[in-house]
């Protein structure tokens, strides 16, 4: 009763913030408008605070020449993050980091994060890479203060930015249209329209069409208990067909000390669910999944006095699954299960600097989701989550220093049945870096940070097996590492780029599903202890060849990830599944006039499949792959068209990412863009 009387409260504080931010903005507004001046350029916050932790990045061309389809696709570039992949262009695809778990991945597009309250996972598949200009990946959080609370929530997060229109000289106008075709029956058709509206606001609309039989060749080994291999066959794989369609549309604005932004987003698809390939069954189950995604967002951004700066957030999102297994002979219901997800997001964030070394925030954001489904004596579970974040940044001489809280309080109401507690929790988070010598070309760096996820609506009210009564899952981060870069004059050595951390991650009341007894009946509970002691590496150089420049990079993860739940199981202290020891990757760009040339090897070392037991029977094999690509440029009066032709997987390697879920052999992908 406590904890609800103090939600109340909290809500109408929140509430109170923004009431009093928009009450500002409305009055600077409205004197900024009694004035004649001209709209100056956009010079918000303060660029003197270098980012303590560096962010893992790909942008522009870099992204065009990776041979990746989808955002999960250019994430395997990334150190420290583990990718699963169910197989295909239509497979499900989401990310871990830091073997951490996919529900503590905060991912975020265009600055406000996509919410899945069902189950805390975001589809990466479904993110084009055609709209996008970056992808960041940080550990912990941002080095920013001036951000939504939300974005302090998270152990790692992605931040996705889709291209800002950028006109050119007197140009009002850009197009780019796009086409991709490959050996897995694809067909794949975009393209991207900016226009220039006035000197203040320009709009943008893209669209996408997918469509591929996702037939492929793979081959299966079945493997007996004492390891041993039998019935070593190709076949094909026939359920990861895939129609989808995407379409974006955003307008941008600029003002006096501001800038704003409204986008709307859709994304529509039917799809074959890959089956796991066992006991010689290769051909579909007749498992299909229709989902229909929509949501709309805005951002405001404003200057109001020299010392502070305020922004305004807010997002409304519609979700629609259709899962139907009615093909399938083994059950006598097959499944045919609707899912409605609604979701409302609004946050206010407040940045004031005390003086050039020293700012700090505070930020106040409100979410409210639901689920609905067609399912027997369902909940129909409501969630209002309220959030503050107070944070300070800090510099004196070489030494910054970045520190935040953050307020969660969560209240959740249901239709029938029991619901879970009301929940409370003060989360720290603390961030250091250092130059030791004079020249700035080498930094230390530290981080210490704790925070948790909230158990999803599957985890406490999924028909049978959910329970109320779970606590968050906490993760506990610890980070030390260090940052090398300089710029040379030499002939032939550029720029060389080095950072290397290593951290040690303890994840608390880790939620796992378990038998009850009765086999056919599991039950979610806080059983799990898992630490994670791993060191990531990441060099970079800029080569110069004559006309020839070259961009080697290589990415190396260690990873010792161990379940320490139970000191009574056998599995005490085994590496936790599908978390390999050793991963890595080494990419070579090189370009010559109008052409580009890309070389990229994968490599994932040994792990294990199995829930319990690092045995032989659950082993699975190191993987990797070799791709390759080659672009051309054509430059046509004002006009460029560019050709690309890549080579997936050059040496036909079969491997599972998950185990019995295989991988496309060698394909083929040609893609024609022209720019108008």
């Amino acid at each position: 009763m406590v904890t609800t009387v103090f939600t109340s409260q909290l809500q109408k504080v929140v509430f109170a913030v923004f009431v009093l931010t928009a009450s500002l903005i409305f009055s600077q507004t409205k004197k900024d408008s009694t004035k004649e001046q001209a709209i100056l350029p956009v010079n918000l916050q303060k660029k003197n605070f270098k980012e303590i932790l560096p962010a893992q990045v790909l942008s522009g061309e870099q992204l065009e020449r990776l041979n990746s389809q989808s955002v999960a696709d250019a994430l395997r570039y990334f150190a420290g993050v583990q990718i699963k992949d169910y197989g295909g262009i239509g497979g499900l695809k989401t990310i871990n980091i830091r073997s951490m778990g996919s529900q503590h991945v905060g991912v975020f597009y265009d600055g406000i994060r996509m919410g899945n309250a069902q189950n805390g996972i975001v589809d990466l598949g479904r993110f084009s890479l055609d709209d996008m200009e970056e992808i960041s990946l940080y550990n912990g959080q941002k080095s920013e203060i001036f951000q939504p609370a939300t974005d302090f929530g998270s152990s790692g997060s992605i931040y996705l930015q889709p291209k800002v229109p950028d006109f050119k000289a007197n140009r009002k106008t850009n197009l780019v249209v796009k086409f991709k075709n490959s050996s897995i029956d694809l067909f794949n058709p975009s393209f991207r329209l900016e226009q220039k509206i006035s000197d203040k606001i320009s709009a943008s609309f893209s669209s996408e069409f997918l469509q591929s039989d996702g037939i492929y060749r793979f081959r299966y080994k079945k493997k007996y208990p004492d390891g041993t291999i039998a019935n070593d066959t190709i076949a094909k794989r026939f359920d990861s067909d895939i129609k989808s369609k995407r379409f974006e549309t955003a307008f941008h604005g600029k003002m006096k000390d501001g800038e704003w932004s409204v986008r709307g987003y859709g994304y529509l698809s039917d799809r074959g669910i890959p089956a796991a390939i066992v006991n010689n069954r290769f051909g579909g189950r007749g498992q299909r999944l229709t989902d229909e995604n929509y949501f709309v967002q805005g951002s405001f951004r404003k200057k109001l006095f020299p010392k502070f700066e305020t922004q305004l957030k807010a997002k409304f999102a519609y979700d629609y699954t259709f899962y139907a297994d009615t093909l399938s002979t083994e059950t006598a219901y097959p499944a045919r299960n609707t899912y409605i997800q609604k979701e409302f997001f609004v946050s206010s964030s407040n940045l004031y600097s005390i003086n050039n070394d020293w700012d700090v925030s505070a930020s106040a954001d409100f979410q409210y989701n639901t689920l609905d489904a067609d399912l027997y004596n369902f909940s129909y579970p409501v969630r209002y989550t309220s959030l503050v974040s107070f944070a300070t940044r800090y510099q004196v001489g070489k030494l910054k220093f970045l520190g935040s809280i953050l307020g969660t309080f969560v209240h959740e109401e249901v239709e029938m049945n029991s619901k879970s507690p009301d929940k409370t929790e003060w989360t720290p988070a603390a961030f250091l870096s250092y130059n030791p010598f004079t020249k700035k070309d080498f930094t230390v760096r530290a981080f210490y940070k704790r925070i948790f996820r909230m158990p999803t609506f599957n985890d406490l009210y999924y028909t049978v097996i959910g329970n109320v009564m779970l606590k968050p899952e906490f993760t506990n981060q610890y980070n030390v590492g260090f940052t090398y870069e300089k710029q040379f004059n030499g002939r032939f050595l550029k720029l060389l780029y080095a950072k290397a951390d290593v951290y040690f991650n303890k994840v608390e009341n880790k939620i796992i599903a378990a038998p009850t007894g009765n086999l056919f009946r599991w039950t979610m509970m806080n059983l799990g202890d898992v630490e994670i002691l791993g060191t990531d590496v990441h060099v970079q150089a800029n080569l110069q060849w004559g006309k020839v420049t070259l961009k080697p990079q290589i990415n190396y993860t260690f990873q010792s990830a161990r379940d320490f739940s139970d000191r009574g199981e056998s599995y005490f202290g085994d590496q936790i599944p599908y978390t390999p020891w050793h991963s890595g990757n080494f990419v070579m760009m090189a370009d010559y006039k109008d052409w580009s040339f890309n070389y990229s090897f994968m490599y994932v070392g040994e792990r294990y499949d199995g829930q319990q037991n690092n045995i032989q029977f659950n082993y699975i094999q190191p993987w990797y792959t070799h791709d390759l690509s080659v672009q051309r440029k054509i430059k046509w009066g004002e006009h460029q068209f560019k050709a690309s032709f890549e080579v997936n997987n050059v040496f036909n390697q079969y491997y599972d990412v998950v185990l019995n879920y295989p991988m496309p052999g060698r394909n083929f992908k040609l893609i024609v863009s022209f720019t108008l």
